[in-house]
């Protein structure tokens, strides 16, 4: 028995063997029928702001300087700190792999790197940065193609001309005159090391932006060096202890969030069948985005200091033109150069009662008005199959009366969510959702408006796009025109608007989700916005949405929808003081927005067959001379609301009906 498993054993060593060494002589044959790559040109993507600014360059740079007029001081230390065994492998180290898995697997985590010069520069030149197998496969083939092409001499050239050495510095030549008004060549050993320090983490390890992150880098540079035998352990103190004198502008702003916005160009750039497949290898791209670049500038500053650095909270954040779905700004995380992880592309969170807007729509598509009311109570709902659900409202309050839609919306009631979905049907929710492009997966369960179904942010920002513009569903969208070097427009983004929604009834909807905010709805409970009462100077309809590990706040005007997501990747379980970080940065980041605006400009039109109507807030009823509170709600003409309707007094009606 041990000699027939002995025997497969040694059978599944050599096929796995036989298989390895046909997968990399098929590589290799495939990189020897592969046109040479040109690296000079490759990815040579020029990505432009709304104003038609550059804010990035891909490979190209205003300063190439050939490896023969930069420091060898330079080349040095890159080769320490990057790949000490440079110049002796063909691409790949596979020592340093089998190492650097070997210490991943004992410390449970992402530690140890082994990329090589050669893979580094085959994935700046030709490749995105999303974390798939697919990615890892084209970037092994790149790297052969490299390897297979050119010389170490020409790929560590390359490399260092591309890199990204912070503040918008891409090449060795401009980093040393931005920091040093030095030439690559001038560059001294103290100096040079701590240039190659930083593209590691540009943001991080910039001796602008963090001086002692920045020496404690270079200080590990060194000491590579010294354990390469490339200086003496004297020369490492001397280059440490010397005095850098910077001459960049320290006030000189780097926004490491524009890399998620990038990474979000490069995916969309991929899905575009209108770009050949093979434009790495042409003159290169301009790209025309939607961009607006001070206010990807302020939300970025606006999340730091929001969000403590120490708390492990995570947020997104995307905002977007409601008339055509260009995303004019975008986080995917607090810090990229912490977590490059998009959680703004690849991220989907339970969104709590920010699914409610879909439901009343659907509600006032089907009779119901802004006054329509339901027993806010402590509710259990039993089903045919014998099944119990018992939603509950926040806190367990509850108002023990008939309450009008626009306080249910006030308060984020469940109750009355849940009658309004039973009420209606689930396929009437679904149906909303789907029409103004929520794809997710959205269960027919009786909490559906409650948010306990995972949807993306861009998805959410989409959906309430088409409350924002009076009722059209559009295409969230970062790329509007795309030419090749020549200037040859290859790709303009379409107009493909959609008119998927009632605009009376969505001038009624984001009406009465200004009720979030609003002092006239206090009563037996508080507007969950009231915090934003006294500090919002323009008008917004928003809704936020809280469940135990996600905190949203989705609010829009005729101008712009911004959609906020806090809570933590592993979902843990949110805090008390978890849950001001989404609201904070959503109100602060729409008023940098809509400044100098007047809500003249930015609120919306009544529509000749909408009527106002003055009532009372909390039962919606029509407001009498006795009212202490009387607020204007608007109405389809001819659903205005009476004293006789019953809905004012559902108890008593249900009496009624009884007997």
């Amino acid at each position: 028995m041990k000699k027939r498993k002995r025997h497969f054993l040694k059978k599944l060593f050599f096929l796995t063997l036989f298989l390895i060494v046909l997968g990399i002589g098929s590589s290799f044959l495939y990189v020897k029928m592969s046109p040479k790559l040109r690296i000079n040109t490759a990815n040579n993507l020029v990505l432009y702001d709304n104003k038609g600014e550059v804010f990035f360059q891909g490979s190209q740079s205003k300063e190439w300087v050939k490896l023969d007029n930069i420091s060898e001081n330079v080349i040095n230390a890159t080769i320490s700190a990057e790949d000490k065994n440079f110049y002796k492998h063909k691409g790949f180290d596979f020592l340093r792999i089998l190492k650097a898995g070997f210490i991943n697997i004992k410390s449970h985590s992402n530690v140890q790197g082994a990329s090589t010069i050669s893979q580094q520069y085959a994935k700046n030149l030709f490749l995105t940065f999303d974390k798939t197998w697919k990615r890892k496969w084209d970037e092994m083939l790149y790297t052969m193609r490299i390897e297979a092409n050119y010389s170490k001499d020409e790929i560590l050239e390359g490399y260092l001309n591309t890199i990204n050495y912070g503040h918008g510095k891409y090449g060795i030549e401009n980093a040393a005159k931005f920091y040093f008004n030095k030439s690559a060549k001038e560059l001294d050993l103290a100096q040079a090391s701590m240039l190659v320090g930083i593209p590691k983490a540009p943001t991080k390890f910039s001796p602008f932006n963090n001086m002692e992150a920045s020496k404690e880098r270079q200080l590990i540079i060194l000491n590579l060096m010294v354990k390469n035998n490339v200086i003496s352990e004297e020369e490492k103190q001397k280059a440490y202890s010397e005095e850098l004198n910077l001459v960049g502008k320290e006030n000189e702003e780097e926004v490491s969030s524009l890399m998620y916005y990038q990474d979000a160009v490069n995916k969309e750039l991929e899905s575009l069948s209108d770009i050949p497949a093979s434009y790495n290898d042409s003159k290169g791209l301009k790209i025309y985005t939607n961009l607006n670049m001070s206010m990807q500038k302020k939300l970025e500053n606006i999340v730091k200091e929001t969000i403590p650095q120490d708390v492990g909270i995570e947020t997104s954040v995307v905002m977007m033109n409601p008339s055509t779905g260009g995303i004019v700004a975008l986080i995917g995380g607090k810090d990229y150069d912490t977590s490059s992880y998009n959680r703004a592309l690849s991220s989907q969170r339970q969104v709590g009662s920010t699914m409610k807007p879909y439901l009343y729509y659907a509600a006032l598509e089907n009779g119901f008005t802004s006054s329509s009311a339901f027993t806010s109570e402590a509710t259990t709902f039993t089903f045919e199959n014998q099944d119990n659900y018992s939603p509950k409202n926040y806190n367990d309050k509850y108002g023990n009366k008939p309450i009008s839609m626009g306080t249910a919306i006030a308060y984020s009631e469940n109750i009355y969510a849940v009658k309004t979905h039973l009420f209606l049907g689930s396929e009437a929710l679904i149906n909303v959702a789907r029409r103004v492009g929520i794809t997710a997966k959205l269960e027919d369960i009786p909490s559906l408006p409650l948010g306990t179904n995972e949807i993306n942010i861009v998805e959410m920002a989409a959906g309430y796009a088409a409350f924002a513009n009076e009722g059209y569903k559009i295409k969230p969208h970062y790329i509007e025109r795309i030419e090749d070097g020549d200037g040859k427009v290859l790709y303009e983004a379409p107009n493909s608007k959609e008119l998927v929604l009632n605009s009376s009834l969505t001038f009624i909807l984001n009406n009465l989700l200004t009720a979030t905010y609003d002092a006239d709805y206090i009563d037996y409970n508080y507007p969950t916005a009231i915090s934003l009462a006294a500090k919002l100077k323009h008008k917004y309809a928003l809704k936020s949405g809280t469940t135990n590990s996600d905190n949203w706040n989705i609010g829009f005007n005729k101008d712009i929808v911004c959609a906020v997501w806090a809570g933590y990747d592993n979902n843990k379980e949110l805090s008390t003081s978890d849950y001001k970080y989404a609201q904070n940065i959503w109100y602060n980041s729409v008023e940098f927005y809509e400044e100098g605006k007047t809500d003249d400009e930015t609120w919306y039109k009544k529509p000749q067959n909408v009527t106002g109507m003055f009532v009372e807030p909390i039962s919606g009823r029509p407001a009498n001379e006795t009212d202490e509170k009387k607020k204007l709600m608007y109405f389809i003409k001819g659903t205005e609301p009476s004293n006789t309707d019953e809905t004012f007094d559902e108890i008593a009606s249900k009496e009624k009906q009884a007997q």
